[in-house]
């Protein structure tokens, strides 16, 4: 959906980590109204794309999860990596 906004309006080219971080605000504002399980799990997903691009993860011990904590919500993860894959420039 951002992407195609940014498509739409002309956005400039975005870096791994822009993206990461525009998802994340984009994440929050959704979970403030509730993140549906089906919204939560295509998070999880672009995520480990993400992190895909620099390191080989273990998926089957990947927990990523959302908290509220007393100050606002905090993203919480566990991402075991196999092996550094690419430099992050």
């Amino acid at each position: 959906m951002l992407e195609l906004v940014n498509k739409l309006f002309g956005a400039r080219q975005t870096t791994s980590k822009e993206d990461a971080k525009q998802r994340m605000k984009v994440l929050l504002i959704h979970d403030r109204v509730n993140l549906t399980p089906a919204q939560m799990e295509l998070m999880k997903a672009e995520l480990l794309d993400v992190i895909a691009r620099y390191c080989e993860v273990d998926p089957e011990g990947v927990d990523i999860r959302l908290n509220r904590r007393d100050n606002g919500i905090s993203l919480d993860s566990t991402v075991p990596v196999k092996r550094v894959t690419a430099k992050a420039s």
